[in-house]
């Protein structure tokens, strides 16, 4: 039997910096594991939650994800605490999805590859607004393209990703980035709107990932 004020404080360490899961060492992480069994049972009993494997979702979170709008989560991926994500959306494989990150899949959906890391506060909305002058903003048709995340790609904290935008693989969105139209493997990409700003290949000792 563990100890309790033990076992919350490391849930909670967790809950804030999910990529420690995978480093745990055994006895804490055994534990965990029966929490997280028990905690990914119910939810997906409550939602059309597809887990393919051992993944971390903090209890904190919030995934929603009605009939049509599936949630899938690949082996090895974690979802901190205060997170907001409203499928579809399909989670790959080892995909870090860090504390108050706020995804909504519209009707398209978001897709993010694996060997992905997602900072703090990142917003994902595969969705948009019409804006015309003739009638009131929540009059406005919603339209939905989808929003794709290649592998091994990181969003630093607070990017924001608008509807129909690729991020190809490997690329970087740097802090803050608001990024409004696709960007290219390995590119890096910085400023609202983002814009490129360098290239991983140019960086010394690059790894193309194959």
């Amino acid at each position: 039997m563990h100890d309790l004020p033990y076992f919350e404080q490391h849930l909670e360490r967790i809950n804030y910096m999910p990529w420690r899961y995978h480093l745990l060492k055994p006895k804490i992480k055994n534990a965990i594991k029966a929490h997280q069994k028990a905690w990914q049972e119910t939810l997906c009993n409550l939602e059309t939650i597809d887990i393919r494997g051992e993944v971390f979702i903090s209890p904190k979170a919030n995934l929603f994800a009605e009939p049509g709008r599936t949630i899938i989560i690949e082996d090895g991926a974690v979802i901190g605490a205060d997170c907001f994500l409203h499928g579809p959306i399909h989670i790959g494989k080892n995909v870090g999805i860090n504390p108050n990150c706020h995804m909504d899949g519209g009707k398209k959906g978001i897709y993010i590859g694996q060997n992905t890391r997602i900072a703090a506060q990142c917003k994902l909305f595969a969705f948009n607004h019409g804006t015309a002058a003739n009638s009131l903003i929540n009059e406005q048709p919603v339209t939905s393209e989808g929003i794709h995340i290649g592998e091994d790609v990181w969003l630093g904290a607070g990017v924001g990703i608008t509807d129909g935008t690729h991020m190809g693989n490997h690329s970087v969105a740097a802090m803050n980035a608001t990024v409004t139209r696709s960007v290219g493997e390995y590119k890096i990409v910085a400023g609202s709107p983002a814009r490129v700003i360098g290239d991983r290949l140019d960086k010394p000792g690059h790894y193309r990932g194959e």
